[in-house]
């Protein structure tokens, strides 16, 4: 139960005054594909709104003059943003940022602008993901066809919320968004780190950026002495093009083993988190990396062979369709599932050889590597589904660096993805806490506002 000092507000009481409160993405075609441009005011669609704001990629604008068209449909810093029709219950703020200081909705949007002597807009934003928020926006759901918010601004406007005084929004507000803000800040971090070890790798081995820069007589940036000692000055030709002088070639299979996994039984699956770790095809991300929330949990028979272990790296070898978005990407197990789990047959655990110089990380940054990529992936066969063969991990040829060099880029990339795995491990922390204190804070059974004395 909420507070004794809160009260059930319908939207409409507690809308803007200085600017349109409600507003709804223009329908038909007063935004057509022909409209957009590279730059200008963006515009707001579902597929920019993610974790509570929009994101800047993937954004279209309009022009001023356009925008100004479709000044009934403008959202600002603050505003709160519902999806009216497709994903309904999805809830995001506009972020007071410069690209977002005017922004246009997008058909299938709605906004709501609270006055801000009245409200806080992310303690809205909380009751809205919350469970009660959740139910109160689906209580208007159309029940049939595709799912829609029926009458949506008058739905909108008579949405109710519990509020207690605005000094308490406040600081209910600013611990979940602490606890947010802080998992974002982790996020951006760990893009940040992966980003590095792709570019060094792409820089190191592929594109062989020291090189080419001594062969032109210039000191290879960002590079101390001694690791640009390990670079040579000059190309050599090889079977598959110019190679760094004294660099090897070699077939694949000279460097890594590769197996494929467990052909497992659906009553083996475990819901209830019993059993062994399954990695598995929803396990990697579409151009690699560790899909922590596609892990399942596996309780029947398998045998030593189906048995990986934390830093092994695993590459999928299978896809619905032919775009190579996931076949052939790889990712590394992480720690956090203990020292035992088991693999799927949808996907080959890659170690390399003792008598190579190639590591776990080094390996995976070089099958998420674009070029590399292309290369296996066009190995790939099959009639509705796509299959990778063994022979794509052991026929290709690949250039062979000095293992001086191999541990000075794996010694970098194995620091940074500790980092980041640290950083995840974080972040569920952090957001099972707030998920535990989202509805407490909610129900006013956790009070922000400390209790008067008397004397």
């Amino acid at each position: 139960m909420a507070g004794e000092s809160w009260s059930n507000v319908r939207l409409e009481a507690i809308a803007a005054t200085d600017r349109k409160g409600f507003a709804m993405g223009p329908f038909g075609s007063n935004i057509k594909s022909e409209n957009y441009q590279p730059t200008g005011i963006p515009v707001l669609r579902g597929v920019n709104l993610g974790d509570g704001g929009f994101s800047g990629s993937d954004l279209v604008f309009l022009s001023e003059e356009k925008a100004a068209e479709l000044q009934n449909s403008q959202a600002f810093p603050g505003d709160l943003v519902f999806v009216a029709q497709g994903t309904v219950g999805r809830v995001g703020i506009v972020p007071d940022v410069p690209m977002f200081q005017k922004s246009v909705l997008s058909q299938n949007l709605m906004k709501f602008s609270g006055d801000r002597a009245k409200v806080d807009s992310r303690f809205l934003y909380y009751f809205f993901i919350s469970a009660g928020g959740q139910q109160t926006i689906r209580s208007r759901v159309n029940p049939t066809g595709v799912p829609c918010i029926s009458r949506p601004l008058s739905s909108l406007k008579e949405f109710e919320v519990p509020l207690p005084p605005l000094a308490e929004q406040k600081a209910i507000a600013a611990v979940l968004g602490a606890l947010d803000d802080k998992i974002e800040l982790n996020r951006r971090m760990n893009a940040t780190l992966e980003a590095m070890a792709r570019a060094l790798f792409q820089s190191w081995f592929v594109d062989f950026d020291p090189v080419r820069a001594k062969l032109d007589g210039r000191q290879p940036i960002g590079l101390d002495a001694a690791t640009a000692a390990l670079f040579p000055a000059h190309f050599q030709d090889s079977p598959i093009g110019p190679v760094p002088k004294g660099w090897k070639v070699e077939r694949f299979d000279a460097h890594i083993t590769a197996d494929r996994g467990l052909s497992y039984k659906g009553e083996g699956l475990r819901e209830d988190g019993t059993g062994l770790p399954m990695h598995n095809l929803n396990s990697v991300y579409e151009g690699g990396g560790y899909k922590h929330e596609g892990l399942k949990y596996y309780a029947g028979e398998y045998r030593e062979r189906h048995l990986l272990e934390p830093g092994d790296m695993i590459v999928t070898n299978t896809e619905q369709g032919f775009d190579h978005l996931l076949i052939g990407h790889a990712a590394i197990v992480p720690r956090c599932y203990g020292s035992k789990g088991i693999y799927s047959h949808h996907i080959y655990r890659v170690r390399n050889k003792p008598s190579s110089p190639f590591s776990p990380h080094y390996l995976v940054e070089l099958f998420n590597n674009r070029r590399w990529h292309y290369w296996i992936s066009g190995f790939s066969n099959g009639t509705t589904i796509n299959m990778l063969p063994m022979d794509a991990l052991e026929m290709p040829m690949l250039v062979v660096p000095p293992v001086d060099l191999v541990k000075k880029f794996t010694a970098i990339a194995e620091a940074a993805h500790l980092q980041i795995e640290d950083n995840k491990q974080q972040s569920r922390t952090l957001a099972t806490l707030r998920d535990t204190l989202l509805p407490k804070l909610l129900s006013g059974e956790l009070s922000m506002v400390e209790p008067s004395l008397n004397t």
